[in-house]
């Protein structure tokens, strides 16, 4: 068929004069419901607060206009801190009855919202389509389905929260903020499971893109949702800023773009509030000679061209194998060729409007930066409407870059696909991993063992094998390293709107920090120099002589061995009694730096053990651990200088976590999701990679065991920095290590200042996640920081836990910090799908 020239027809074409042609005739859908809501509201629209429309006086407004005609479709205000206060306040008020409520009520709530919105469905999908510039038939088919399916999905889960989610209670208010590429479907990512697990929510919409977030705010309130439970606030970015920053917001949950994120993990750090983020990617799509090439090129439009290339998991980098590289390349080529672009509400059209021109500015300077490095650029001459208004750009496809284009490393977030050629496996997933994304991957071959290990070899929170962009409530989804952490949708998606039952909100005050000088400078808490303290007589009587014992020298511990400190410093370990029982090891930067790379070498193999062989060695640190009962509680007993049978009941307890951390060994591997895919859709729970741990004072054997153990069984290395005051009982743990069959390089000990070492290991860009149980100001940091390069913390606020406790020493919570999910989707279709 050939392309239409236009998806406005010529008047008076006839039946047969369209049948000689061959091409595309208009299928517009009309408008003029969604206008009519407009009206209705004189095209003039404050915030939706309390269960009421709010227009306060004095506002600056903004034009929401249609991408496609650039047809004005409202005014909205630009919301101001009086705003924030009232919508806030809101939630504050309804979260008082709304998260008491049984769960059979908000299970309920939930049920009419989505029944209001399958019947308002089409008016949705219109208004989404208008406003955002995206092809009709996406909005139809993809984006208002799944928003119907959230809300169905999680009334259930909102039914079985006091039996699924045994041990969890809601946050609080939760700040959400989404962007303008799926203005409602990824609204009701946030706002579902929050809304289930009994939190309230104010959201903010994306600046472009407002006006589907206020209608669907209007159907809550007509489905019966009680005042305040759900408010919008619109506004700019500034603005969505003092919303997360707010006192009262206990959580925020961000999509995005990853450099937002970034500030937003900076503006929140220190504050208590928990935050997820789902950021950018770069997703690879690659294609084996094994796979069939028309499916895969299907799956290729379906990768980029899906939303104008304006998803965060869009399939931008294609990966192709040598040997099927050029006919692969042609049959793309052709297939665009019949790709249309127009008007967002012709169900015609394969391609609708960029959301703004600066958006289609930014795209045309990537594209001219590659063609002047030498790239070669193919824009098919696709149909585009008559009309000259509208931003439409054209399906891009570039070859002949380098890997360290710009068009291959960032995220265009456009219609342009780069093609790269990979000879081997190992050489495709090695370029499908060489970028700091991981959000969505997909793997194109009729070899599904090959397709297997590929997709557990890619690392990103979504691989699809022969399908691409495949989403649905019951499978989270969520990014590895700067695609940020945190997961929308699944069971896995209710811990972030949930928070240990025990726990309440923190609220530290810890001022502001400099967090240059933060914990810079070496040895500056107790100073590694002599006359620090009396150190305790160890002379022994040997053949009736008096002979001095023979000194214990402590050293850090990385890559399996013993280890003298980088700076050749040591710090005295001063007991209850004032006198120096020890020295150890002052650790520094440089002790910092080896000690990863141990990990990182050790990291691979650990991950890839079987869970039982791991609980094996972890049953065998306990039964090692037994053996030195004695010894252990005796050491306890003089650095802290608590009583004999206190310290044994630590070294008990301490035997028994290891115990249970070793059943989890083989226990938490993930789950079948039960999604709407004909097909599996399996949920596997894969290591964090490598984890910087800072333990706490007390405790300094239980709360050792009790953060190293969950990290060790789920496959995850690690650097622990153990209790600063009392190290003595980890660093003989060592000796547990060595005789328990643990490889050398996946638990690594560095001894000296907590911050100082800190500091250095949540810098560090190659450690994928930081546990911190420390200061207040030490947490802030660590919150702050790892904004670099976004990797995960979990942190204490300088609020001591009781370690003794099983509901605050062990759990889930300590699994879900140890863990992130990634969901491989696998179609079926030879036998019943034909």
């Amino acid at each position: 068929m050939a392309a239409t020239t236009g998806n406005v027809r010529a008047t008076g074409e006839s039946v047969p004069e369209i049948f000689e042609s061959m091409d595309y005739g208009p299928a517009p859908e009309s408008p003029d419901v969604v206008r009519a809501w407009l009206d209705k509201h004189d095209r003039s629209f404050g915030h939706f607060i309390n269960g009421k429309w709010v227009k306060p006086e004095g506002r600056k407004t903004y034009q929401t206009k249609c991408p496609a005609t650039g047809e004005v479709l409202a005014t909205t205000i630009q919301g101001e801190d009086e705003d924030v206060e009232l919508a806030v306040g809101a939630a504050r008020k309804a979260f008082e009855s709304w998260s008491t409520l049984p769960c059979h009520v908000r299970a309920r709530y939930l049920y009419s919202i989505a029944r209001n919105v399958q019947k308002h469905q089409r008016i949705l999908t219109v208004m989404e389509s208008l406003d955002n510039g995206k092809p009709f038939r996406e909005s139809r088919d993809a984006d208002v389905p799944l928003v119907v399916r959230h809300f169905y999905h999680h009334a259930g889960w909102a039914q079985l929260m006091d039996t699924e989610m045994q041990g969890w209670k809601p946050i609080g208010v939760v700040g959400a903020i989404v962007p303008w590429n799926f203005p409602l479907m990824l609204l009701t990512w946030k706002v579902c499971p929050a809304l289930a697990m009994g939190n309230t929510v104010v959201l903010k919409p994306a600046t472009y893109t407002r006006m589907s977030a206020l209608m669907l705010a209007e159907i809550c309130a007509e489905a019966g949702l009680p005042p305040g439970v759900f408010n919008v606030v619109t506004g700019n970015g500034r603005f969505g800023s003092k919303l997360a920053c707010h006192p009262d917001v206990d959580k925020v949950g961000f999509t995005g773009s990853t450099e937002v994120g970034q500030l937003l993990r900076r503006a929140v750090a220190g504050t208590g509030k928990k935050l997820s983020l789902e950021l950018g990617g770069k997703s690879p799509i690659v294609v084996f000679d094994s796979a069939d090439l028309d499916s895969a090129v299907e799956g290729v439009v379906d990768a980029i061209w899906f939303n104008q290339g304006q998803v965060c998991s869009a399939g931008s980098r294609l990966l192709v194998q040598e040997s099927v590289f050029n006919p692969f390349i042609t049959k793309l080529k052709s297939r665009m060729n019949h790709l249309r672009v127009g008007d967002s509400l012709d169900k015609c059209i394969d391609m609708g409007a960029l959301v703004d021109e600066s958006q289609m500015k930014t795209i045309k300077e990537y594209v001219e930066e590659a063609r002047k490095e030498g790239a070669e650029v193919h824009q098919v001459s696709a149909s585009f409407p008559k009309h000259d208004k509208g931003f439409f750009y054209p399906p891009t496809l570039i070859t002949n870059v380098q890997t360290v284009s710009r068009v291959v490393r960032e995220e265009i977030f456009g219609p342009v696909l780069v093609a790269l050629p990979f000879r081997t496996a190992k050489e495709a997933i090695a370029l499908g991993n060489n970028t700091n994304y991981g959000l969505g991957a997909s793997v194109w071959t009729e070899s599904i063992p090959l397709g297997l290990e590929a997709a557990v070899s890619l690392k990103a929170g979504a691989v699809w094998v022969n399908c691409h962009n495949m989403f649905d409530a019951a499978a989270g989804f969520g990014g590895y390293k700067e695609s940020g952490y945190g997961r929308d949708g699944g069971k896995e998606g209710l811990y972030e709107y949930a928070k240990p039952a025990w726990q309440d909100r923190p609220r530290p005050n810890c001022g502001e920090i400099n967090y240059t000088t933060f914990a810079a400078k070496y040895g500056a808490t107790v100073p590694p120099m002599p006359g620090s303290g009396t150190v305790g007589d160890k002379s022994l009587t040997s053949d009736g002589a008096i002979v001095p014992g023979i000194d214990r020298t402590y050293k850090l511990y990385y890559g399996g061995g013993q280890k003298r400190p980088d700076g050749q410093y040591s710090r005295p370990v001063i007991g209850q009694e004032g006198r120096v029982l020890a020295l150890v090891g002052e650790a520094n930067r440089k002790d910092v730096r080896n000690a990863v790379e141990a990990a990182h070498k050790a990291a691979p193999g650990w991950g890839k053990r079987a869970a039982h062989n791991r609980a094996q060695i972890v049953y065998y640190m306990a039964e090692n651990l037994e053996i030195r009962r004695q010894e252990f509680t005796q050491q306890l007993q003089l650095m802290t200088g608590r009583s004999e049978e206190d310290c044994r009941r630590e070294v008990d307890l301490a035997v028994q976590r290891l115990f249970y951390w070793g059943a989890y060994c083989d226990k938490y591997g993930g789950t079948v999701q039960e999604t709407t895919l004909y097909g599996v859709t399996a949920k596997i729970h894969e290591p964090m990679g490598v984890i910087g741990i800072a333990c706490p004072e007390e405790y300094p054997l239980l709360g050792f065991v009790s953060l190293f153990a969950p990290a060790v069984v789920r496959g995850n290395a690690m650097i622990v920095v153990p209790s600063q005051k009392h190290p003595l009982s980890a660093l003989d743990f060592y000796q547990v290590f060595d005789t328990s069959d643990l490889p050398g390089g996946v638990v690594n000990i560095l001894t000296g200042d907590r911050d100082h070492i800190t500091k250095y290991l949540v810098e560090h860009q190659d450690i994928q996640a930081m546990w911190y149980f420390g200061s207040a100001e030490g947490s802030k940091f660590v919150e702050w920081t790892s904004a670099e390069n976004l990797k995960r913390t979990w942190v204490d606020y300088g609020i001591a836990r009781d370690w003794t406790d099983a509901q605050q020493g062990q759990g889930e919570e300590f699994l879900y910090h140890a863990t992130q999910a990634k969901n491989i989707w696998l179609p079926m279709g030879d036998i019943f799908a034909n």
